[in-house]
């Protein structure tokens, strides 16, 4: 089963245990706080793009979501009628090529299988989608990653994900968060990225 077959088949089950009906406080909270509204964004492997439906309200209109199933980016238009079909995104991560000034992550790295190639590989395309200054901000779960292929998300730890990262990016903050929903108390790092 390829990687497209895989996520359609978890939506139709609706195994999608990831999927909380809204955005998540720590992405929430960080939008909250940007001024510049004329930023471009991508939200990867969004799914049901909560972010973004909230970005879009806010009134933040470069909004752009991406995911490698159709079926939640169908829901996700149902939902936001008035978002521009033009920014949103069937297709898969890697062949996708944009410029964008911020990139927020939801735990979409832990979404591939975690092999030395795939994560090596998430971290130069995720560089190589920003801009000068671009910036990748988001969550990453802080759990153990165990030898259960396929039992997804994937796990890791601050110093696994950092040793991915650093060729490309400054690290700017990168801690445990402090605003996680209760189920994912103490198990996801809230971080903020700047590429080299």
């Amino acid at each position: 089963m390829n990687e497209e077959q895989y996520w359609t088949q978890r939506y139709k089950e609706h195994h999608t245990g990831w999927n909380i009906g809204y955005p998540s406080t720590p992405i929430k909270d960080y939008i909250d706080q940007l001024d510049d509204k004329e930023i471009k964004i991508l939200i990867p492997g969004a799914g049901n793009a909560y972010e973004a439906e909230y970005l879009w309200q806010q009134g933040f209109r470069q909004v752009h979501i991406l995911d490698i199933s159709i079926l939640p980016l169908q829901a996700f238009i149902e939902r936001n009628e008035s978002f521009p079909r033009s920014q949103v995104h069937h297709g898969d991560f890697f062949d996708y090529h944009d410029q964008f000034d911020l990139i927020l992550e939801q735990t979409f790295f832990c979404s591939f299988v975690p092999t030395d190639e795939n994560r090596r590989a998430y971290a130069k395309h995720m560089a190589s989608l920003l801009k000068s200054n671009g910036k990748l901000v988001g969550v990453w779960f802080d759990f153990p990653l165990t030898e259960d292929m396929e039992n997804r998300p994937f796990g890791g730890n601050k110093e696994l994900y950092i040793s991915y990262l650093t060729p490309y990016f400054k690290t700017i903050t990168f801690d445990r968060c402090y605003n996680s929903i209760p189920p994912r108390l103490g198990k996801e790092l809230f971080g903020i990225f700047e590429v080299l």
